[in-house]
């Protein structure tokens, strides 16, 4: 076997974030993008010390993006792609779903669940599938998909919760939280927030620019069981530095 990849303060945060039915929420800022939390995350799925397999949703860019930015990780999508590791859905493509013969949203998010559903079903037959993550960048744009409809993509997310929760996978979504900055009650980042087990704030510095630190995460735990039986929360806060092809994490002031 493979050695595993080496262990950075990102990955101390999640923990064992290969249990079954887990979803982590990326939020991040127009300031200060969280892509690299998702790439982070993607290559974590599809290290070759694993046998996982990825379900990617894609409102965001198309195949060609992820292959590049995770080639240069160290991670060749394309391979994974063919090796059936990684299920690819190009959500840009106009014709996808029948999108361009007048179904209304509902049913291009129906339609999209149950293809989501039949990946996972067929990857969990693989004896050699060990864990399943299902991962979708980013659900701002699929909202635009829906028309506005926050509640159609609520209950499209909640599906996926409760599939992986059927199948003990994993669900990965990335949103951006000033979206709704201007909104009194931000329903859908509420929601969001409220279903995941796990939520990764990636965020400016509070003290505004600086030249070595390009940014904040602030990663929130919850459902933690402690030797008495109760869950709690924990939480981690730390900066990174964002290079070519990786991500250095470190805590406040550590830095010079």
């Amino acid at each position: 076997m493979a050695n595993a990849p080496p262990s950075n303060l990102l990955d101390e945060s999640l923990g064992g974030t290969s249990g079954g039915g887990r979803m982590i929420l990326v939020e991040d800022c127009v300031e200060t993008s969280g892509a690299f939390v998702v790439h982070h995350l993607l290559k974590r799925a599809l290290h070759s010390h694993s046998s996982d397999a990825v379900v990617f949703l894609s409102f965001s860019h198309p195949f060609s993006h992820y292959d590049r930015v995770l080639r240069k990780m160290g991670c060749n999508l394309s391979v994974q792609r063919d090796n059936k590791r990684l299920l690819f859905f190009d959500m840009l493509a106009l014709d996808h779903l029948d999108r361009n013969r007048g179904k209304t949203s509902e049913d291009i998010l129906i339609a999209l669940y149950g293809e989501v559903q039949k990946a996972v079903e067929v990857s969990r037959s693989h004896e050699a599938t060990h864990h399943i993550t299902v991962v979708i960048d980013d659900v701002s744009l699929m909202e635009v998909d829906a028309n506005g409809s926050s509640d159609l993509v609520l209950d499209f997310l909640r599906y996926c919760c409760s599939l992986a929760a059927q199948f003990g996978c994993s669900l990965i979504a990335l949103n951006h939280g000033d979206v709704y900055s201007t909104v009194d009650q931000p329903n859908l980042l509420l929601q969001l927030e409220y279903l995941a087990d796990i939520v990764i704030k990636v965020e400016p510095l509070a003290t505004g620019l600086a030249k070595d630190v390009h940014g904040q995460l602030t990663v929130t735990n919850r459902n933690l069981r402690v030797d008495s039986g109760k869950s709690r929360s924990r939480i981690h806060n730390f900066q990174f530095r964002i290079k070519d092809n990786i991500v250095e994490y470190f805590y406040p002031g550590s830095k010079t």
